[in-house]
């Protein structure tokens, strides 16, 4: 994730769901000291199975995602154009078509102090109807069936924040209609090898 700037330093984690159980990056360990022993396991009720460190600080956000949708797999960001978009927008607007493979417009949830229950809250008001959200003064958020599919949309997300903050400071973009976006969301249904 450092490599392809979506975190700085020891920020953003992930988290992937089998059955009940939950693994998820350590709180505060740098990316080149993560290993899998270094992972923790945890049950939905964030109780710990094996978790020889602390699990990440923004645990409560990873359950109530996994607690209120079908998610099987979290990609948190601290990435520079989402975090930046994130203290000036309510929403991300249909700049590019790309932005149906959330769901439409990507909402930013209130701030509230990072690891709380307050700011899992905003998180999944802003992530209804969405597979991604950015939190006000913080981040990103994405969850997918698989890691895989939940790290290529947090790049998607820092690459559709990039275009529209790039085109805002050149002038007024064009917004593309409710109705373009809902095209695209059910053509990506079958995009890709099957």
């Amino acid at each position: 994730m450092r490599a392809d700037g979506l975190v700085v330093g020891t920020s953003g984690n992930v988290s992937v769901r089998v059955g009940d159980l939950v693994a998820v990056s350590p709180s505060g360990l740098s990316y080149d000291s993560m290993t899998p022993a270094t992972v923790g396991v945890h049950r939905l009720d964030g109780s710990p199975v094996d978790a020889p460190l602390r699990p990440t600080s923004e645990m409560p956000m990873h359950l109530a995602v996994y607690a209120r949708t079908d998610a099987r797999a979290i990609v948190h960001t601290h990435s520079t154009s989402a975090t930046v978009l994130s203290t000036l927008v309510d929403e991300v607007p249909p700049i590019h078509y790309q932005i149906a493979m959330f769901g439409g417009p990507v909402r930013v949830a209130s701030y509230a102090t990072y690891g709380t229950d307050e700011l899992a809250s905003a998180m999944v008001a802003a992530l209804e109807g969405r597979t991604a959200c950015l939190l006000g003064n913080h981040g990103a958020i994405t969850y997918a069936p698989t890691l895989d599919a939940a790290y290529s949309q947090a790049a998607y997300l820092e690459w559709t924040c990039e275009v529209y903050l790039r085109a805002s400071a050149v002038g007024e973009p064009r917004i593309l209609p409710p109705e373009e976006i809902e095209t695209v969301r059910r053509k990506l249904t079958t995009y890709g090898p099957r």
